[in-house]
């Protein structure tokens, strides 16, 4: 039989390991007499990969002995609502996990049934640690998180101000009220403000009042001037009403940052719905070996090939042999190195389905009798 230690050290580093795997590592996460601190914390970031075991996870989580905080991100991950009282419990406790790689998770769920447990941690005096994480949880729910512009609009004078721009142009017109604000920071005139915040809250502005003046103006100016990494994001989006800096934004794809490559490639295709130019500059950042380098752009650029669709479709090879990889991505903590990679493969995943192509194949038998000696008690089993 498995050991719940080998278990882990196998799903924390493969994507497909034998479901025996997980299968321990969940039953070792809800012993209410002598659960694993390592298995919880490896379920809390498995979403998807545990969904077969959601009912065992939400039984455990109703005793509410335990691993409490690490059941409920698990069926958060997987948008199970069960999870919902005990992240209301753990919210009003000031114990979420305030690390802005677990918001998606947590966004799966109806902002409506979190807001009023996690609004309060905005309004105290002190910030301190958990706006960061609060902010991100209230731009991925976008529109959602309307009752939640007054404590974003207090958050502008933070030094979180940034992540408050992003948050209220997500969302949108319900945000109106801001709109003088916004304005004030797009154009300098606000206390404190960066050329950074001016780009943001001019997209803002366009976003929550419908008027793109503003952000044509800053955003088009910054990418006309060389600072053009932070303004190529925002005639994004604003697409074909930003057609008159397409030509500045197609020049930029030959920039030396890749970075800025990738968000000059994106700006053009959503600017000019050209994907010719465009698909060979992402795919030249689409590295098969990357390991999860925040340095390099290839997750991006995976998700904006996704974007273009059909068009992109000389990708899918390159795609399917990412997503067919055995070892996760590599990360400095364990913690968090399962989240990551199952981010980037619901990336690759949601890219493959919107070029219109099938799935990766399963784990051919040879290697699941690999991993199989690899779990093995004896160290001298294992594979080297």
């Amino acid at each position: 039989m498995t050991r719940p230690g080998s278990a882990v050290k196998a799903v924390i580093r493969y994507r497909r390991p034998d479901p025996e795997c997980w299968e321990v590592v969940v039953r070792a996460a809800c012993n209410p007499l002598g659960s694993s601190w390592d298995a919880a914390k490896t379920v809390a970031q498995a979403g998807s990969a545990v969904s077969g075991h959601a009912d065992r996870l939400a039984k455990a989580l109703a005793t509410r002995l335990g691993n409490v905080e690490e059941l409920a991100l698990a069926l958060a991950g997987m948008g199970d609502l069960r999870a919902l009282p005990a992240l209301r419990r753990i919210a009003e406790d000031d114990r979420l996990p305030y690390n802005r790689p677990w918001a998606p998770p947590i966004a799966a769920l109806p902002a409506q049934e979190l807001l009023p447990a996690i609004l309060p941690g905005l309004r105290r005096e002190s910030l301190q640690y958990r706006a960061g994480f609060v902010l991100e949880l209230l731009a991925a729910w976008g529109p959602a998180a309307a009752p939640a512009v007054s404590e974003a609009v207090r958050c502008l004078e933070s030094p979180y101000a940034y992540d408050a721009l992003r948050v209220l142009g997500r969302i949108g017109p319900p945000a109106a009220v801001a709109a003088n604000r916004l304005a004030a920071y797009a154009t300098g005139h606000a206390p404190r403000t960066s050329r950074l915040h001016q780009r943001r809250a001019a997209w803002a502005h366009w976003r929550v009042t419908g008027d793109p003046t503003l952000a044509l103006d800053v955003c088009g100016a910054a990418v006309g001037s060389g600072t053009a990494g932070h303004g190529l994001p925002f005639l994004a989006d604003l697409g074909p009403l930003a057609a008159e800096h397409a030509d500045t934004v197609r020049g930029l794809m030959d920039s030396p940052g890749a970075w800025t490559r990738v968000a000059a490639a994106h700006a053009y295709w959503r600017i000019t719905g050209d994907p010719e130019p465009v698909v060979p500059v992402l795919l030249a950042e689409v590295d098969p070996d990357w390991t999860g380098q925040p340095a390099l752009p290839t997750r991006e650029a995976v998700r904006r090939l996704g974007g273009i669709g059909a068009p992109a479709a000389a990708a899918v090879p390159l795609l399917r042999r990412i997503l067919a990889s055995e070892e996760r991505l590599s990360h400095p903590y364990d913690h968090v190195r399962v989240l990551a990679d199952e981010a980037y493969v619901r990336t690759l995943t949601e890219a493959l389905a919107q070029m219109g192509a099938g799935m990766a194949r399963p784990v051919p038998a040879a290697r699941r009798g690999l991993l199989r000696r690899w779990l093995a008690p004896s160290a001298a089993a294992r594979p080297r």
